[in-house]
């Protein structure tokens, strides 16, 4: 039968046979090792998690709808009614994890590969249906908040729409293409030393439309067939640790091994860290000096949807699990990896575009503290020195440091020998520039506090039992005693906003920056399951758990966690527009205060912030950089508030050559604000381009925070009173 359905080229049928075969019960046989590991997990969880909750009917009943939430994050594949049939567990898994039952974990898997196979069969109805691309009809692309079907009855509404739209997406991608295809034929025809300048269009896998996106279901479907009992139980048991906050987990034996082989051999990647969100692999954050910070064009909120390894056809990544993405994108160092992404700046109608990005380590001399002295000239004509201090991370080499070595590396080593130059220079005052500071070493965060405070608390920092540590500066000295502000985003987290807390309560510097921080305020233990679990004479690895067992606090007694650290002034932002942060993961913990501690305060700088944040508005206001930039993230918010994207298919592609003609005009006008005219032909537009796209590949573009920042830094500069200068302030102690 299969070689008749082949030789008549009906790759739509055969895909869809092997498919239906394929979708057998997951079948799972009692594991006494698994009753173990689960009760064992839940005891710790129970007892040893900072909230220090037992388990009891309210988190069986939040850990009920998790799970479903784990294995359906797009609310697809279960309807309401399905839940409903689960619904007698809903107030007795607290009592069954207790006793190393996870029956509901394996019967609702096996009920999910069965509605998964539902799901194909009303995608195959669809796709034998003649679609209407001409239609009015709109598809929610981001159904996570979503309610789940009420019925099958709306479910096969909701495939016949879903199917539509990728199918759609694909039509539009062949198009746009073919468009990119022809303009960079014009182009090279009017210019032969123009050839190869293009990015390599993505070889896509040879099929129409509608048999890629049954391919994509037959992934799938594969992916979930492929899940062994350890790793359901790996899905069940962290959606049990994410309700009691979200950076705790189970991590199966499977997955520690792996990320021990990748550790010993040393694979390397592109820089970034990801996360899978409504199917899509998301980029949440690019690790400083990795190959895709120094190629500067992928960004946090764009989405992944295909890989391409070197020359080989290109695979698509949707609903593929994360894991298996991340494994595609890392490999070999120097070899060529081809990501199609939807850009997170142009929305849900963003067509796909394709970044090439050589794999490397990530090397280290690029998050090394870095230091520049740049000259500011001023309205009036003043100019003053400035020293700039760049910190992508908070790293400390703990081998040097037991082994005794007097300089081994780490960031307040480093920091302090910038420090000690610019003092040398004499500088008027420092800029600190922490943006996208995920954090590292808290000792670090404290001893780098150290260099700008003579002495005093740091953090302190609460464990589950409700006893507070104080952590203090470890020595009297200060290496910078000027003016300072410290340059903090939505990505500086952790270590960065516990020394940005501190700068703040001390009156120590004006912290600058989005709307806050990103609100990371926990700490996280690793905890091996085979400690524990030798006695019972367990043979197999166990896993380890991530357990999240303190909380961070300021001085002021108030906790870094989900609000993070709120700058002084605030500058227009993109990521003031994404959902980047603490504030929007379920079950995070929340913000709290406890008792402040005593401190020496160095000034109150609060009644010099309003003129100095009235001055920076005023002169933003007149910069054509930050007019592009307000203007780019006002279009950007309009964006993001469209929930729901038209399947006609005339109107999507008005909405990508109208979201392209702006970003066109937007880059010109960049251009036009930062460049030398002597540097690019005006007769030549395409030149333009390409050469403000090679600025910004070496990322040579002028940097609007930074430059504003130091403008800040300069007007406090010129209005501190010498009684204010933190050299002469009177100590004041604070409650």
């Amino acid at each position: 039968m299969f070689k008749k359905i082949i030789s008549k080229g009906n790759y739509l049928n055969i895909t869809l046979v092997v498919l239906s075969l394929a979708l057998t019960s997951f079948a799972v046989e009692s594991d006494k090792d698994q009753e173990i590991i689960t009760r064992v997990a839940a005891n710790i969880f129970a007892k040893d998690h900072y909230r220090q909750h037992l388990l009891d009917d309210e988190m069986s009943e939040q850990l009920f709808y998790e799970y479903f939430k784990t294995l359906d994050p797009a609310h697809l594949y279960f309807t309401q009614e399905d839940i409903k049939v689960f619904e007698k567990y809903r107030l007795e898994l607290d009592n069954m994890l207790l006793d190393g039952d996870v029956t509901f974990a394996y019967e609702v898997y096996n009920y999910l590969l069965k509605r998964v196979e539902d799901c194909c069969k009303d995608a195959e109805v669809s796709l034998k249906n003649k679609l209407d691309f001409n239609s009015d009809e709109y598809y929610t692309i981001d159904r996570s908040k979503e309610k789940w079907p009420k019925d099958l009855r709306e479910q096969q509404e909701l495939w016949r729409l879903k199917i539509k739209n990728d199918i759609l997406v694909f039509r539009l991608m062949e198009k746009a293409e073919k468009e990119a295809a022809e303009e960079e034929k014009q182009k090279n025809s009017r210019d032969d030393s123009r050839k190869g300048a293009k990015e390599p269009v993505a070889k896509w896998n040879k099929g129409t439309p509608d048999e890629r996106v049954i391919k994509r279901l037959s992934n799938n479907t594969r992916y979930l067939k492929e899940n062994d009992s350890m790793d359901v139980l790996e899905l069940y048991l962290t959606a049990l640790a994410n309700v009691y906050d979200p950076h705790s987990a189970y991590m199966s034996p499977k997955t520690v091994e792996d990320f021990n082989i990748q550790m010993k051999l040393s694979l390397v990647g592109i820089g970034a860290t990801l996360t899978l969100e409504d199917g899509y692999t998301k980029i949440i954050n690019i690790v400083p000096g990795g190959p895709a910070d120094l190629d500067g064009r992928l960004k946090p909120e764009d989405r992944i949807i295909a890989v391409t390894q070197e020359d080989a056809e290109t695979v698509d990544v949707i609903d593929m699990p994360l894991g298996k993405v991340v494994n595609m994108i890392r490999g070999r160092k120097g070899t060529v990896v081809r990501l199609t992404i939807l850009k997170g700046d142009k929305g849900v109608g963003a067509i796909p575009e394709v970044i090439s990005i050589k794999r490397d380590t990530v090397k280290l001399t690029e998050q090394e503290a870095k230091g520049e002295i740049r000259r500011i000239k001023m309205d009036d004509g003043t100019e003053k020195k400035v020293g700039v201090l760049t910190l992508p991370s908070f790293y400390f080499d703990f081998e040097g440091a037991a082994s005794g070595l007097e300089n081994f590396k780490s960031s307040t080593n480093d920091v302090r020998k910038i420090l000690g130059d610019f003092n040398k220079e004499k500088v008027d005052g420092l800029l600190l520039d922490m943006r996208s500071n995920g954090g590292g070493s808290l000792f670090e965060a404290i001893s780098l506090t150290g260099l700008f405070i003579r002495q005093g608390p740091v953090v302190q920092v609460r464990t589950p039992g409700g006893a507070v540590e104080v952590k203090n500066d470890p020595d009297r000295n200060i290496c910078y005693d000027g003016p300072m502000v410290v340059l903090v985003n939505r990505l500086s987290a952790s270590a960065a906003e516990i020394f940005a807390g501190a700068i703040q309560d001390y009156g120590r510097g004006i912290i600058i920056g989005d709307t806050h921080t990103h609100g990371k305020g926990t700490v996280q233990t690793i905890c091996d399951l085979d400690n524990f679990l030798r006695h019972y004479g367990m043979k197999n690895p166990s896993g380890s758990i991530r357990i999240t067992t303190a909380k961070f606090y300021r001085i002021n007694g108030e906790s870094t966690q989900n609000n993070g650290v709120r700058p002084d002034i605030i500058f227009p932002s993109f990521t003031d527009c994404m959902e980047i942060g603490e504030e929007y993961l379920d079950h995070a913990l929340p913000w709290d205060t406890i008792n402040p501690v005593k401190f020496e305060s160095f000034a109150d700088l609060k009644k010099r912030i309003p003129a100095l944040s009235e001055k920076s508005s005023n002169r933003r206001l007149s910069e054509t950089g930050f007019k592009i930039l307000s203007t780019n993230i006002e279009r950007f918010s309009k964006m993001k508030e469209m929930k729901a994207i038209s399947l006609n298919e005339e109107k999507r592609w008005e909405l990508y050559k109208e979201e392209k003609k702006i970003s066109e005009q937007q880059f010109a006008l960049m251009r036009l604000e930062t460049s030398n005219p002597e540097d690019i032909s005006k007769d030549d537009k395409d030149a333009e381009k390409d050469a403000m796209a090679k600025a910004l590949k070496k990322k040579k573009q002028p940097d609007l925070y930074l430059d504003e920042a130091a403008k800040i830094l300069c007007d406090y500069i010129g209005i501190i009173p010498a009684k204010d200068k933190p050299e002469a302030a009177a100590a004041t102690t604070s409650k």
